[in-house]
């Protein structure tokens, strides 16, 4: 019998988890931090443009950048900013709650060169600038008010000599800047205007000229004032007054990607996310407690411990969720059932063959778990290349997923044993009940697998026509760069009528997409950014019917290639630690083979689809097929597992025989683990909401393709290479 004093540690040490699981977890809205896409807010990649600069001035251009920036939000005032550096000219900024994007950006972009220069207003060097010739020292523009100015080429002052600036109203009671100078710059500015008395000095900011008032009198107050000739509003005074108080970037700042979203559309992916979230845990647990009775209420137990750790982990280390991480949360509860499908699986087989309870629980376990720590494995493989080469949503559903595969392992292995444990200690506990939807099979799946390759092929050959036809609209923006645009109106508007907005606009090379499920809602796709003046033109077009901004994403030509290499690498590497895993493992290397060639297929066939179903491939989509990947040799390597026990056991038996034995033997769990989380894929494609759509749909499609490839193309294959290899 078990040691009941072992069963007490067991016991104590769950009891202890769960109680500081719960310590840690709740309450939940003070212990965990929601991700930009739930509460709404800006996503920007900066990538700062040093090519200009002096070798000298390169070497802390970034770091100095990160610092002023830092600043400028800092007394912009947002909640909890993220700035961070990516990569060696790469700087990512995460601004929670923040979605008037254009002054976002002007404050943390504007380079805010502050310089002060003299204006040459003799009129035979104006009009001989004017006519297309030099003078010297000067450069001939445009002021303010677009009058032609010659400007001194150097600067007299710069905004090193600032010492603070802020808000106050010039003569005509408008807003305006005010300039503080330090103690070497009230120096330079006494002497710069006792020495230029009568002449105008141009205050330039970023090469733009703000103002140009005559000097009447040698200035040794230390002040100046920036004046616009239409008036600063309020908030243009306060930002400048913010940029120029932190000081100019040591260059220029390109946006490389930038993602808004708007608080509605935060607001509906928390309820989408919540929605699918409840309702597939729910249909997973209605399954396991019809399907497996007690064992499948034992199941419950864990998979609720299992979701009690990854709430806990979040809240300790501070994790953000996201709306991919409710999607991972939610898929490792439908993974984590595998495992207790293959124990149940097992003890069933056990108790057939006529072992007692306690026997039939102990060799079940045993026997199950090489399956279960190989399938985790891979999985996790998967999982930890995501977290490598992602971004924010796409590494916390790959956090997510690895936290919940660990605890999946621990509650389905150690607790529910351990629940086992405290029931076989009842003597009136002899018989463990489950019903069974498939009996044993006989079917010779090695004799029709010329017509299965053949099928695959096929499929494959269509799919990958329609991807290769349709090019570059095969990829989404994050891959081909461009700008999406969605905006919510009060009333469901006409195509036509946003197609005639944007011709007013000018505003060509545009995709319109209107959502059946929401007509209210409307896409823009466009290869430029467009947003303020789509946003201005919607505002003047239909004051009658407003519409709300749900998101604006935007990714460059450069950031574009960068995800798209990462992406493939990501992919490639997945792949190559998933052959050698399994070629480690199962001592074959023709076991490994047959098993890539099966993820390929279900690679293959899922893009097949997208393209079909005119589906692009974004960065959700990769995150989707890189889970497929982890997710469809799980249960190629159940029927692995069983062929090396039978290889084992069954000396008489060909290869083939073997491999038919074993497919057969496994069938049920085959499809049942698949199908107990394709339910909660299910769930994500129709209520999880527009942003996880395609996403569940690729994991539909995949999970299925993976179902079939392990029965029809994996297993078969095993013997193609093991005859080659003869």
């Amino acid at each position: 019998m078990f040691s009941n004093k072992n069963l007490k540690y067991k016991i104590i040490l769950i009891l202890g988890l769960i109680a500081v699981s719960v310590w840690y977890a709740f309450p939940l809205n003070k212990k965990i931090n929601l991700g930009l896409d739930l509460k709404g807010g800006m996503h920007l990649v900066l990538r700062v443009d040093t090519a200009q600069l002096s070798k000298e001035a390169k070497v802390d251009a970034v770091e100095r950048a990160i610092e002023i920036i830092r600043n400028r939000i800092d007394q912009f005032g947002v909640a909890e900013p993220l700035i961070q550096l990516q990569s060696q000219e790469q700087i990512v900024i995460q601004l929670p709650g923040v979605t008037d994007r254009q002054r976002a950006k002007e404050l943390i972009g504007k380079t805010a060169l502050l310089e002060f220069k003299l204006v040459n207003d003799k009129t035979e060097d104006l009009s001989k600038a004017e006519k297309g010739g030099t003078v010297e020292g000067f450069d001939y523009l445009k002021d303010e008010d677009g009058k032609p100015i010659l400007l001194g080429k150097t600067a007299s002052l710069t905004g090193e000599a600032i010492k603070n600036a802020g808000v106050s109203m010039d003569q005509y009671g408008l807003p305006a800047v005010k300039l503080e100078f330090n103690e070497k710059g009230i120096d330079s500015f006494a002497k710069l205007t006792g020495e230029h008395i009568n002449e105008r000095l141009a205050i330039v900011l970023d090469g733009k000229v703000h103002s140009a008032p005559v000097i009447r009198s040698k200035i040794d107050a230390g002040e100046a004032e920036i004046t616009h000739g239409g008036g600063f509003s309020p908030e243009e005074a306060n930002d400048l007054s913010i940029i120029l108080r932190s000081g100019a970037l040591p260059a220029p700042m390109i946006i490389e990607e930038e993602r808004t979203i708007g608080p509605l559309l935060g607001a509906d992916s928390i309820k989408s996310g919540v929605k699918a979230s409840i309702l597939g845990t729910a249909m997973v647990f209605g399954f396991m407690l019809i399907y497996y009775l007690l064992s499948g209420f034992i199941a419950c137990i864990a998979l609720l411990i299992n979701f009690l750790f990854i709430l806990a982990y979040m809240g300790c280390f501070g994790a953000t969720l996201t709306l991919p991480g409710i999607a991972g949360i939610v898929l490792t509860l439908g993974m984590a059932v595998d495992a207790n499908v293959l124990i149940n699986e097992r003890i069933r087989e056990e108790l057939k063959s006529g072992k007692s309870i306690f026997l039939a629980i102990k060799s079940g376990y045993e026997k199950a778990f090489s399956a279960i720590l190989d399938s985790n494995v891979t999985t996790l493989a998967a999982a930890f290349f995501l977290f490598q080469f992602g971004t924010g949503p796409i590494r916390g559903f790959a956090l997510t997923l690895t936290v919940g595969l660990l605890a999946s392992m621990f509650s389905a292995i150690f607790v529910t044993r351990t629940i086992f444990e405290v029931l076989l200690l009842n003597p009136k506990f002899k018989n463990l009940k489950m019903l069974q939807l498939i009996g044993e099979t006989k079917i010779d799946f090695i004799g029709k697998r010329v017509f299965f390759y053949v099928l695959s092929l096929a499929v494959i050959i269509i799919g990958l026509t329609a991807f290769f036809k349709k090019g570059k609209d095969a990829y989404g923006i994050d891959f081909t760069g461009g700008q999406i645009q969605e905006y919510q109106f009060q009333e469901p508007i006409a195509i036509e009528e946003m197609r005639g907005l944007l011709k007013e606009a000018k505003i060509s090379d545009v995709s319109i997409q209107q959502f059946k499920e929401d007509p209210r809602i409307i896409m823009l796709r466009t290869p430029g950014d467009t947003a303020d003046t789509v946003s201005q033109k919607i505002k003047e077009g239909f004051k009658d019917n407003p519409a709300q901004v749900l998101r604006i994403e935007k990714v460059g030509p450069v950031a574009g290639k960068e995800l798209q290499q990462k992406a493939i690498l990501a992919l490639s590497l997945s792949l190559l630690g998933i052959l050698i895993y399994v070629a480690f493992r199962f001592k074959h290397f023709n076991f490994a083979i047959a098993g890539i060639i099966a993820l390929f297929h279900d690679i293959l066939i899922t893009v097949g689809v997208l393209a079909l179903t005119n589906r692009q491939i974004d960065l959700l989509i990769v995150t989707a097929l890189l889970t497929i990947a982890g997710y469809s040799i799980n249960d190629t390597i159940v029927i692995y597992d069983r062929v090396r026990e039978n290889l084992r056991l069954r000396h008489k038996l060909s290869l083939a025989e073997v491999i038919n034995l074993s497919v057969n033997q496994t069938l049920s769990r085959t499809l049942l683990t698949s199908g107990v989380t394709l339910l909660v894929v299910i769930a994500m494609f129709f209520w999880g909401g527009a942003v996880l759509h395609n996403f569940a749909f690729s994991l539909l499609v995949g999970f299925i393709s993976g179902v079939y490839s392990t029965v029809f193309i994996a297993s078969p294959l095993v013997l193609a290479w093991a005859k080659r290899s003869k």
